[in-house]
């Protein structure tokens, strides 16, 4: 599929990736064969973004409710994304995708960490895409830790309390490298942001969209780059006069 017709691109497209569960269930398969089925959207959305020239991909992969799954389901998605990045490198490597992980890195295994760090590492140059995966993921804990990196820099003089800008903040997040995402997509037709990028998504415009995740395809996303491009975004301002 060629460029978007509305031809006002975002900058920096965010994902929640939601009905992974749903889609198996319609179709009385175990949980796990959704998951399997969404990396395949995942790997279009990526392509399709890229051909875009969206300079910005953010995917909602793992939060840090995602824990309190069944431990069945848990392990098979952090092996799942596992074996997805370890067969997929190279190809994102090729298509000059850069990988970084967005999320809390400390409560991960070694051998979770040993996967991104190499993923990182190995895509640190690449100038295309910034694939940012969400993975230990929180943002009302993200704005903790960023709360206290900046209290931390004022008890120990590196900061004054006037130095506490909305700015300061942005860059004490796990998305400092990223800017704030234009548009918002979330799939599955619920209507909540699911403590995912809070602070980001302060004038972010949101496209939610009833199809459920594994069915997303290169058309869906198309069909959300249009209604973004049709949008006034005003950023707290009056409507442009005609």
């Amino acid at each position: 599929m060629g460029k978007n017709k509305g031809g006002n691109v975002p900058k920096h497209v965010a994902i929640i990736m939601d009905g992974n569960g749903r889609w198996a269930r319609k179709r009385v398969m175990p949980r796990f064969m959704g998951h399997r089925q969404g990396v395949k959207a995942l790997k279009s959305a990526v392509r399709y973004a890229s051909n875009q020239g969206i300079a910005t991909l953010t995917v909602y992969a793992f939060s840090t409710e995602n824990w309190q799954r069944p431990q069945e389901e848990v392990t098979f998605l952090l092996d799942l994304m596992n074996k997805t990045f370890v067969q997929e490198i190279d190809e994102l490597f090729r298509e000059n995708v850069r990988i970084v992980l967005v999320g809390d890195r400390e409560s991960v295994s070694p051998e979770i960490l040993e996967v991104w760090d190499s993923a990182e590492k190995r895509t640190a140059e690449n100038t295309g895409l910034t694939l940012n995966v969400a993975f230990n993921y929180g943002a009302r804990q993200e704005l903790v830790k960023a709360t206290q990196l900046i209290a931390e820099k004022v008890l120990t003089g590196e900061m004054n309390l006037g130095d506490i800008t909305s700015d300061c903040i942005s860059e004490s997040l796990y998305t400092a490298h990223s800017p704030d995402p234009d548009l918002i997509i979330r799939t599955g037709g619920e209507m909540r942001l699911s403590n995912f990028l809070l602070w980001q998504a302060a004038y972010s415009e949101i496209v939610v969209m009833d199809v459920l995740w594994p069915d997303f395809n290169e058309k869906h996303f198309s069909h959300a780059l249009d209604e973004y491009s049709q949008r006034e975004r005003r950023f707290g301002k009056v409507p442009v006069k005609e």
